[in-house]
């Protein structure tokens, strides 16, 4: 994988000030933080502890080059990230990746995943990527939904693989073709 440097291309996305750039060191706390909410308070992460700032060195290992982003708001607030990672290390699975993101509860219901996900797109055909997975917790329908709705379809289920909260968590996999 490629460093993170300080260069930072920002993408206009809508005029709300919301911006989609390449996510780089600055951001490690911020990205840290983003998922530690979900980890502590849903089931869309899947630890059941916080993670620490190493956390955006482990994604930058596991993420496609110049596929790692964050959406920041006018005031440089970080208010998601997202990323495409390879699903499988053998060359033959080359056209798929996985898709993640995560944004903050308040900037969700404002077409900022949809923006979000529509730019993982741009970048996974421009990969050579056709076709992108989702695996989302069962507890988490709104996610669930939202890939639906997006043109996601549901590929296969992991009944009861994880358990969080104290209770029993399906994984769920979608599959969408670009």
């Amino acid at each position: 994988m490629k460093e993170f440097g300080e260069r930072v291309k920002k993408i206009p996305v809508t005029d709300d000030g919301i911006t989609i750039r390449k996510a780089i060191d600055r951001d490690r706390d911020g990205i840290a933080a983003i998922f530690n909410h979900y980890v502590e308070h849903s089931f869309a992460a899947y630890p059941d502890q916080p993670v620490d700032e190493t956390f955006f060195d482990n994604m930058s290992k596991i993420v496609y080059d110049d596929a790692f982003f964050v959406i920041e708001t006018a005031e440089k607030k970080l208010a998601g990230f997202a990323f495409l990672k390879r699903y499988h290390p053998a060359s033959t699975f080359n056209r798929v990746a996985e898709a993640g993101y995560f944004i903050l509860p308040e900037y969700t219901r404002r077409g900022i995943g949809t923006r979000i996900l529509d730019h993982l797109e741009k970048t996974a055909r421009s990969l050579g990527i056709d076709a992108l997975l989702a695996h989302i917790s069962s507890r988490n329908q709104p996610s669930v939904a939202f890939h639906k709705k997006q043109g996601f379809s549901e590929c296969g289920r992991l009944n009861k693989i994880s358990r969080k909260f104290g209770k029993d968590v399906d994984i769920v996999w979608m599959r969408k073709f670009i």
